[in-house]
This record gives structure tokens, sequence and C-alpha cells, in this order.
């Protein structure tokens, strides 16, 4: 409380007077702190300090020139002066002529209560006694603030707000915040946005992260929370659906493309394909709609419904699923063998990586364990629409390719904080032709392992620009179950590239026939005339 209202009303008032200080030597009153009272239009920033006691120390000698009190009722300049026990007991002082004080000063009426001047070492600088007055002008302005400014007893409900203000003002990279005073906007907010209920705190909290302009630090209510989780865990309650933007080389409408079905799930039964169409969820349409919304909107409770409009081929269907529990496998794996004859047979590992959650590394090394039991002699790494997860996961994954090097800098606001790399004890796969397939769906962690294996040149890139997202996030708990996703740093590349909305640029295009999944991929390698063959991913 102290703190919040010193901040607010610190320099509000430069000119101070003190009073009533020891005014009666012989009482009780002696012990008494002095008052501390506001003066706001004294004519020159003097600090009064008048005591009738049997030492008293003036300093005259830096009057430039006369000066005129008027209502300045008591004006005495400050001593340097060594406080014990006994008041003034021990002083260094400048000296000066009594005679000389009455008629600078012009404070006739209280030459009768200067009983002694104490003559004082010459030895002491100007410089002391500047440096003292200012010192005393801060504490005396601090004391005032305390004292007159206004406090008030703060809610649960402020108490939340203020736990989600800490955060952001610990973690968040940006120590600009926006270029505003964060100090300030958590005043503001406690003294006029309204917080009588939780809902108004939430809405109190998310207007706060607005004013940041940063898209990826966000709000979460509890059971958003407990939903992002669950998905990073490998399972979740939903319709097992992985969507991603479309690209600019995508011919359907405006909406949100298909990534994948998970096996089994409602919307796999429901014949929804890699490659259909999200028109509408809900009645709502997702012309507009970012993949986050649009997954908060899939996901949901067990057994609850959502209503679908999804553009499969030319026909449009309106389709009613009723969420589930649906367990996620990020990796989906194929041999492709591509005819050939005697010993040049190109038998390729194709890998798609879907998304970065708790299963993912284990998942991509059980992938390549399996493919090159079947003798495998080059890997495709599918990182297409895969829009990232678990930071830890794409560090991990990078470190199956590696035998060494950098994976990935991590910079806040004075640069380069932590460095991630790998000496090689924990590749699995360091050696074979290695094709990474991006395009603007690749995104957060995806962007750091293509980074990783493009300048290290264990890979070659071919697709289009990522998306850009040069940012790490993390998620933090409220007290009451809610949390906050916060942007606590951005990533280098190992070429100390910084891809923010630019992307890792990859080193040759796809044609916009290339096939999205394994089955197609495959098929693709079998036509001596298709695309797949146009495209010389292991040319090196």
């Amino acid at each position: 409380m102290e703190v919040l209202a010193s901040s607010a009303t610190a320099s509000s008032c430069p000119h101070f007077v003190i009073s009533n200080l020891y005014k009666n030597p012989t009482s009780a009153s002696m012990a008494a702190s002095p008052q501390v009272l506001q003066r706001k239009h004294a004519p020159v920033r003097i600090v009064e300090a008048r005591a009738k006691a049997p030492l008293m120390c003036l300093k005259t000698t830096y009057l430039k020139r006369p000066i005129n009190y008027g209502n300045t009722d008591r004006a005495l300049l400050l001593p340097i002066c060594r406080l014990n026990q006994s008041f003034f007991s021990q002083c260094s002082l400048f000296s000066v002529r009594y005679s000389k004080l009455k008629k600078k000063l012009r404070l006739k009426k209280y030459a009768g209560s200067l009983h002694k001047v104490i003559s004082c070492s010459e030895k002491i600088g100007r410089h002391a006694f500047v440096r003292f007055v200012v010192g005393l002008m801060v504490v005396m302005s601090v004391s005032v603030s305390v004292s007159e400014s206004p406090s008030w007893a703060l809610t649960e409900e402020n108490l939340l707000f203020l736990e989600a203000w800490r955060m952001i003002d610990r973690a968040y990279v940006d120590k600009s915040f926006n270029g505003q005073s964060w100090f300030r906007y958590r005043e503001n907010a406690l003294r006029n946005e309204p917080m009588n209920t939780r809902e108004e705190t939430y809405m109190a909290i998310k207007k706060m992260l607005a004013t940041l302009e940063d898209p990826f630090t966000r709000f979460l209510e509890p059971e958003k929370l407990k939903s992002l989780r669950s998905g990073t865990q490998g399972a979740l309650t939903g319709i097992g659906l992985s969507i991603g933007y479309p690209t600019k080389f995508d011919r359907s409408p405006a909406g949100l493309v298909v990534i994948s079905a998970s096996p089994g799930g409602p919307a796999n039964r429901a014949g929804i394909l890699s490659g259909d169409v999200i028109l509408a969820i809900d009645d709502t349409s997702t012309e507009t709609m970012g993949i986050y919304d649009a997954a908060e909107r899939l996901q949901g409770s067990e057994g609850s419904s959502v209503k679908l409009t999804v553009r499969s081929g030319p026909e449009i269907k309106h389709l009613d699923l009723m969420r589930e529990k649906v367990s996620l496998n990020p990796v989906t794996s194929r041999l492709c063998a591509v005819p050939a004859s005697g010993k040049d047979s190109l038998r390729i590992g194709y890998i798609k990586l879907t998304s970065f959650n708790q299963n993912a590394s284990g998942a991509v090394k059980e992938a390549i364990n399996t493919l090159r039991s079947n003798n495998v002699n080059a890997f495709v790494l599918d990182l297409r629409d895969n829009s990232g997860g678990l930071f830890p996961e794409g560090i991990e994954i990078a470190k199956i390719w590696l035998d060494k090097g950098v994976i990935v800098y991590i910079c806040d606001s004075r640069g380069v904080r932590d460095i991630y790399d790998t000496d090689g004890s924990k590749a699995v796969a360091p050696s074979e032709p290695l094709a990474v397939l991006v395009n603007k769906g690749t995104a957060s962690a995806s962007e750091i392992l293509a980074g990783a294996l493009k300048d290290n040149k264990r890979a070659v890139l071919f697709g289009e620009p990522t998306f850009g997202k040069g940012k790490i996030q993390s998620v933090f708990e409220l007290s009451d179950g809610s949390g906050l996703v916060v942007t606590v740093a951005r990533y280098e590349t190992p070429a100390h590239t910084d891809i923010d909305k630019v992307g890792v640029v990859p080193d040759h295009p796809l044609p916009t026939s290339f096939p999205k999944d394994e089955e197609a991929f495959c098929n693709c390698l079998q036509d001596p005339a298709s695309a797949c063959n146009k495209v010389e991913l292991f040319a090196r």
C-alpha cells in the first residue's frame, strides 16, 4: 500500500517546510517527530530548521543575493550536523558572524533566540552542503508523499489483478512494455477499472495485456488452461483435428485448412480429410478467425457437440460432431521406395511431425529406428503446417539429427541470454541425407528446428518462408486456476538470424502440387513424371 501511494505523489509537491521542530526544548515534545507541512508557493526551495537548544548551526555563505522571504514565516538554512541522543551535540559548521546573519537574512525577530554561534571548521567544502540539502529534500518528499497520499484496502479481485501484473512485470521480454509506464498502468487500473466480480477482473487483465500489442501474450480462463495443458501432454477433449492457415498456393476459399484428422477420432469417422477447409464453427465464419480461437472453439467438455461447415472438394458438408477424449500422436511415418536399377535404388523414410507435445521427441526416435530397420538411405522430415508446441521438445528433436553445433540463441532486451547446443551425445540420425519441408504454417518450435538444421548445414529446406514467430512463450498459472501465456524471450537461429515476422527462408521452392501426406508422397515418388521427381530432394 505504501509503495502504491508514494509512487503516485512523490514528485507532486516540490516545496516543503519543516516547522515546529523542538518548539519548547524543555517539554516532552522534544522527543516527538517533526511535523511535515506542504509549502506549495514558497518563492525559493528553502528548508527551515530552528532549534532553541544550547547549540545552533547555521549556514549562510551561499546566498548570492539578498532574499526577501515574504510569507515564509520561519526561514533559516539547514546546517550540516551529526545527530546523537542530545540532538545537536556535535556539529560541523560554517562560521558566521551574527551581525552579518541579521543583515542578510533580515530575520531580526529571531536575533534574541540565538544564544551562541558556534565557530566551525572552514575546511568543509561547498559540495558537502549541497549534497546534504539534496538528500534531505528527497527524504522529506518521500515522507510527505507517504503521509498525505490516499490509501485503500485491496480486495481479492485487486490481488488477482496484481498477481497477473507482477508476472508480466517480471517475465515479459519487452521491458519498455510497448512504450508505456507499467507501474503507472497498474495504479490507473486499480483506481479506474471495475473489479467487483471475477469476470470484471478477467476483463481488466485482458485489457492490460492488450496494451502490449502482442498476439501471443494472452490470458486463459481456468478451463482453457486445462485444455492447453492436456493438448501438450498428448491428449485432449475435442474432435481430433489439426488445423492450419491456407497457403497462398491453395485454391480453396478463405477458411482454415485441415492438416490432419486423428485416426479413429470424431472428425476422421465423419470423413474429414487432410486438405479439407473448415468454413464455419458453430455458425461462426472462420474467414478471419485465428487458429488459437478456432482451436478453443473446437475443444470442449467430453460429450458436448460442435457444428462444422466443411468444404471437401466441390462438396459442402454440414456436420454435427460430439467431442471426446482424443489421444494425439504427433508423428506419422512411411517407407517410400523409388524404383531404380541395381544399387542405385532409393529408399526414403518419410516422417511427418504435426506438433511438439510431450510425445514428440520419443515418437521421432521410434520412427527413425523403424525406418532404419527397413534399410532407408535418406529421410524427409515434413514440418509443413506444424504450428509448434513445447520448446524443449524442439531442442530434443534437433539433437536427434545433429552431431554437434548450436541449436538456438535465446535473447532478451539486453542481447543473448542463453545458448542451446549439442555435443552429439543424443544424435540418432546425424549422417543420412535429410530434406525438410516447410511452409507458412511452420511456426514457433518448428522454425527453431528448421533453422538449426539449415544453419548447421545438416539439411536442405524446401517450400516457402515459414510463419515468422521468433518469440518464446511460457505458461504461468494464477492462484485461482487461470493462467497467462507470456512472451518471455525471442530467439535467433545459429547464424544469428532474427526470424520474427520474416520466417526461415528455404533453400528451394516446392511446386504447388507437391503432396501433403505420407501416402500421397509415396505414390508421387512412384510416378517418374510427377512433381516429386521434378524436385531434386537429395541432389547433393
